[in-house]
């Protein structure tokens, strides 16, 4: 059997400590209560809504996005709005926006019946994908016109790999 000397040892450590360090970058965790509860309320895979969150900000609360998307979730405030009725909602508490993100992310997946087309509705819009499901004759999307949002969806995808097991 082949000996480790301290070198090897130490570079070992140097490696998997920068392997550590470069994961919990590209797959942060934070807010694992909040996503939690709203995973149970709305009945959405934990493990689903924080690859969301990565996907949308990356678990930056304080991200907004050229669209004026706020948040973890990045929530437009008009549709914020319309799911709480309540114009005066702080999108930069993450518990609201999480919350507020993950009714939405329900009503999509139960709207179209499948998570991937939910997907692509939270990212380009559920009317373009409505519209994209009747031109093809489909009840669901694999890829859509917006390089954008196939980017996006595939992330996710990805992703998801990577937080099963953290929550």
């Amino acid at each position: 059997m082949k000996k480790f000397t301290a070198v090897t040892v130490v570079l070992l450590i140097g490696v998997i400590s920068i392997w550590l360090l470069l994961f919990n970058v590209c797959f942060p965790l934070k807010y694992r209560q909040e996503i939690i509860s709203a995973s149970q309320e709305y009945r959405v895979d934990a493990v689903l809504i924080a690859a969301v969150i990565n996907a949308e900000s990356s678990f930056d609360k304080n991200k907004i996005s050229t669209k004026h998307a706020i948040g973890l979730m990045q929530l437009l405030p008009s549709t914020a709005e319309s799911l709480s009725n309540d114009k005066t909602i702080d999108l930069f508490d993450p518990a609201i926006n999480i919350k507020l993100g993950v009714k939405y992310l329900a009503y999509l997946i139960k709207r179209f019946n499948d998570i991937d087309t939910a997907l692509f509705a939270y990212n380009a819009g559920e009317g373009n994908v409505s519209r994209w499901l009747k031109e093809q004759g489909k009840t669901k999307l694999t890829t859509c016109p917006f390089k954008e949002t196939n980017a996006y969806v595939s992330k996710i995808k990805k992703s998801l790999k990577y937080y099963r097991g953290r929550i």
